[in-house]
């Protein structure tokens, strides 16, 4: 069978049997099997510069290609920063996860319970695990663009009328997971940006990952790429450390997937909250909602993958069904998330069952499906050896 039929988790099976086998390829035998797909992609979409890293049983392997940026001329390297975008929202949901397991909220409470200046509106009916899941009745993708100031925000919220009924319809949207880190941060008693840097980050064990980028790491911070080709960095918008504000590199993110594998040292009730946000909720045609990560079941074919990031997925609203009781992690799936800004795109899976994982850094937002594509050859070709 030629390499190029290979489905994607069927490839990242055969990756593990052989890597963890005394006949592995070495680290320069895998590095150039991902410098085969990388050249060649940011060739076509003009991708200046990339990150990839890939874990199997936490052994780490790395590739950085291109520059972080042009004027100054600085190449890419393991700790250049990206802009994450939506994968942000896992980390959103993580917080949310882990004030459960401290007791300071239950998922299943209803958003105005903790925001009493919401009582009275729609929000008394909506599950914080319904804005995790994006099923609380059809939030619009982003804020509309007089909401500017906290003010703004509260009157949005109140105002807000659902077009469905919760748990019901699955309407992907920034307005909803920021609100999951409002109430998180409301429930803990503490700012937002402040928890996730000072607390969840170092729990996890990140060491250089960012919602407001420091002075100190800013010369590792690179610059993304818009569609005219200029360089572009992530512009202040409501809820946007919330939705789509992490900054961070190869390095911590593995760490992040790790952390899912259960690799490494990570504490009882961070896995604890780790496998909650990994509990499938939802079911959306052949994937399963679980909080912000989206699944498949394993083995999953390429075409389900690129069905389940398509366009009509994010931009469109889809009938949910909900899964009672909820889907416990352990089953063997494949969990992914992309996430762009405007001038950044990246991309994210991993196989908990096998203990492996990707991430794919770039600083310009290239199309859904060559990333999900060049994920699936990555892996493809490391079955040649």
């Amino acid at each position: 069978m030629s390499i190029r039929t290979l489905r994607f988790p069927t490839a990242l099976l055969c990756c593990v049997s052989l890597l963890s086998a005394a006949n592995a390829p070495s680290e320069a035998e895998v590095k150039k099997a991902i410098e085969s797909v990388i050249q060649p992609l940011r060739m076509k979409h003009g991708i200046p510069g990339m990150a990839v890293g890939v874990t199997i049983e936490g052994k780490r392997y790395f590739v950085e290609a291109g520059l972080a940026s042009r004027s100054p001329k600085i190449n890419v390297t393991r700790d250049t920063l990206f802009e994450l975008g939506s994968i942000s929202k896992t980390f959103t949901a993580t917080l949310a996860a882990r004030a459960e397991v401290d007791g300071k909220l239950s998922l299943n409470d209803f958003v105005s319970q903790h925001l009493p200046e919401l009582k009275g509106s729609a929000l008394d009916r909506v599950r914080l695990l319904d804005l995790a899941t994006h099923t609380a009745g059809g939030f619009p993708l982003q804020f509309p663009d007089g909401v500017k100031t906290q003010q703004d925000l509260t009157s949005y919220f109140r105002q807000w009328k659902p077009q469905f009924a919760p748990g019901v319809q699955r309407h992907y949207a920034n307005p909803s997971i920021g609100l999951l880190g409002v109430v998180a941060a409301r429930a803990l008693a503490a700012d937002f940006t402040t928890l996730m840097e000072g607390k969840l980050f170092p729990e996890i064990g990140l060491q250089r990952t960012y919602i407001k980028v420091p002075q100190k790491a800013m010369a590792n911070y690179a610059w993304g790429h818009n569609r005219e080709d200029k360089p572009v960095r992530v512009s202040p918008g409501p809820l946007d450390s919330e939705a789509y504000g992490v900054k961070s590199n190869t390095t911590d993110l593995l760490r992040f997937i790790e952390a899912h594998l259960g690799l490494g040292d990570v504490s009882a009730k961070l896995a604890s909250a780790l496998k909650t946000t990994r509990t499938g909720y939802f079911k959306v045609g052949e994937m399963t909602q679980d909080m912000i990560w989206e699944q498949y079941p394993y083995p999953a074919s390429i075409e389900k993958l690129l069905a389940g990031n398509s366009p009509s997925v994010i931009f469109d609203p889809q009938p949910v069904q909900a899964i009672v009781p909820p889907m416990a992690p352990g089953s063997p799936v494949i969990l992914n998330k992309t996430g762009s800004t405007g001038g950044f795109g990246a991309y994210v899976a991993f196989i908990p069952t096998r203990r492996i994982g990707i991430v794919m850094l770039a600083n310009k937002n290239y199309p859904i499906d060559a990333r999900v594509r060049a994920a699936h050859e990555i892996f493809s070709q490391f079955t040649t050896h």
